[in-house]
């Protein structure tokens, strides 16, 4: 499907250009548009701006006017950004939710965005860091269109387990996230063993115990790339994954500190989580707070009672199953976190710290296959519990 333009819609692109097409000179001091990318879900959109600075904005909402040949839109003004003609031609997203995707110099010193809405029900906003990104994801039905993701995604909304409340669906597919990769190694602990390379062979060890259990697992990778976080919510929702785990290594000045920690995303978190938040997110202490603010105003009860669920029957094998293997760790228990990776996706979700890399001891135990066999033979079960867990409730509040 082509980008759609209407008389009015022309109208407003002419003025969103006209500085431009006029050939103002740029002011100084401005922030960039790096990059534009979108996501087609079976339920919504996400549009993802990346900007060289952080901005601050809010979404406003046009209805339809047919006399003015105006389709529904939202738009957002991204004050002290430059886009200039970069995006002149517009993004045709033209997935039976939004027509496309248009940027404009509005002012000397505003860019405004503008998404053309097909059918429109809500929307959420919020931002991200280390890059900076603004990040919307707008609702409503897709009638007649087809997602540019996957093309089964009609076949999810017509599935019953959609429809039903949380307790009743049936758990099917795991994504295991394998936490940094690529440029980003994560932790470097004692002898050089990095935390990307540990995550993943978690993650490998885990993925054909879960499948010999019934499981389907996808991976958020496979190999050692850089995957952002809306990649690895994009994989996850592509693959309606019904469960989302992801796998970390410690890391802490102290190298006397070790053990095994779970954390699930609530609104309410331990300030001592704090610092292992902010280097798990790629972004700076003191912008934990505002991520917490943009926590607040999202709806994560019904999938945080899942997830403190989920974290505390997984943290229970982990730590009780290697006592049984005579491989004991010490018991961190299970915490509140703000995690990116956690409230990006929409499933019960839970972040396993399987070590620090920074005590000797646990560094050599994670570079070891055998070890980290062993802690997978202990995720697998706490995930099936969960499993066991959830069919038995569906069980009793089935008629």
């Amino acid at each position: 499907m082509k980008l759609s333009v209407g008389r009015g819609v022309r109208v407003v692109a002419l003025v969103l250009l006209s500085l431009a097409l006029l050939g103002a000179k740029r002011p100084g001091n401005l922030g960039d548009v790096v990059e534009v990318r979108y996501w087609s879900y079976p339920d919504y959109t996400r549009v993802v701006v990346e900007l060289t600075r952080p901005i601050s904005s809010q979404v406003r909402h046009l209805p339809a006017n047919a006399k003015a040949q105006r389709p529904e839109r939202l738009y957002l003004d991204l004050d002290g950004v430059w886009v200039g003609r970069r995006f002149a031609d517009g993004i045709t997203v033209g997935d039976g939710l939004l027509e496309g995707v248009r940027l404009g110099q509005n002012t000397l010193t505003r860019t405004r965005l503008v998404i053309d809405v097909e059918h429109y029900e809500r929307h959420r906003l919020f931002t991200l860091t280390s890059p900076h990104r603004l990040v919307v994801d707008v609702y409503g039905p897709r009638d007649g269109g087809e997602s540019l993701t996957w093309p089964e995604a009609g076949d999810r909304r017509n599935r019953e387990p959609s429809r039903l409340p949380m307790e009743m669906r049936p758990v099917q597919t795991v994504v295991l996230d394998a936490g940094h990769g690529g440029r980003d190694p994560g932790a470097i602990g004692v002898g050089g063993v990095r935390e990307k390379d540990v995550t993943l062979s978690l993650a490998e060890a885990l993925k054909p115990r879960l499948e010999k259990r019934g499981f389907k697992v996808v991976l958020t990778r496979s190999g050692d790339r850089s995957v952002s976080l809306e990649e690895r919510t994009a994989i996850a929702e592509a693959a309606r994954g019904d469960l989302f785990v992801s796998l970390h290594a410690n890391a802490s000045r102290r190298r006397s500190l070790r053990g095994v920690e779970t954390y699930y995303l609530d609104e309410d978190y331990a300030r001592h989580s704090l610092t292992l938040a902010a280097r798990e997110n790629g972004i700076e202490i003191a912008d934990v707070d505002d991520l917490q603010r943009t926590v607040a105003r999202f709806r994560v009860s019904e999938t945080s009672t899942h997830s403190r669920r989920l974290a505390h029957l997984v943290h229970g094998e982990i730590v009780e199953g290697l006592k049984r293997q005579r491989r004991p760790v010490k018991d961190l228990g299970v915490k509140k976190g703000p995690f990116y990776v956690l409230f990006l996706s929409d499933t019960p979700a839970i972040l396993v710290e399987a070590g620090f890399l920074t005590n000797r001891a646990e560094a050599k135990r994670l570079a070891d296959r055998k070890y980290l066999e062993a802690v997978a033979d202990e995720i697998a079960n706490g995930l099936n519990r969960y499993r066991e867990s959830r069919s038995q409730v569906a069980a009793r509040v089935t008629p």
